[in-house]
C-alpha cells in the first residue's frame, strides 16, 4: 500500500473510531470497539472501500499506535472525543 493511501486510511479511522462514528452508521461498544466487518461495510457505503489488509497494514506501521485490532475487532487507542471506557 502506498504511503499516500496509508495516511488516508490512518485519518479515515482517527475520524469514525474517535469522534464521529454515527457518521457512517457505526457502533462502538462501550470500550470504543467496533465489529471489522461492520467497518468495511459502513466504509464501503460511503464512499470509502477498503480492506482487512489495510487495516492491519494501518495498525502495525502507525509510529503512534493509534489503533489495535483484536481478531475481529478495532478500535483507537487513544484520543476520543465520544465517550469510551479504554
Amino acid at each position: 500500500m502506498e504511503e499516500r493511501r496509508t495516511i488516508k486510511v490512518s485519518t479515515y479511522l482517527s475520524r469514525h473510531l474517535r469522534h464521529q462514528p454515527d457518521r457512517i452508521g457505526l457502533t462502538l461498544d462501550p470500550a470504543g470497539w467496533a465489529d471489522i466487518d461492520e467497518l468495511i461495510t459502513a466504509a464501503a457505503r460511503h464512499g470509502f472501500p477498503l480492506t482487512r489488509e489495510e487495516l492491519a497494514r494501518v495498525v502495525a506501521t502507525n509510529d503512534k499506535q493509534r489503533f489495535t485490532i483484536d481478531g475481529t475487532r478495532i478500535r483507537a487507542a487513544q484520543g476520543h472525543s465520544v465517550p469510551v471506557d479504554l
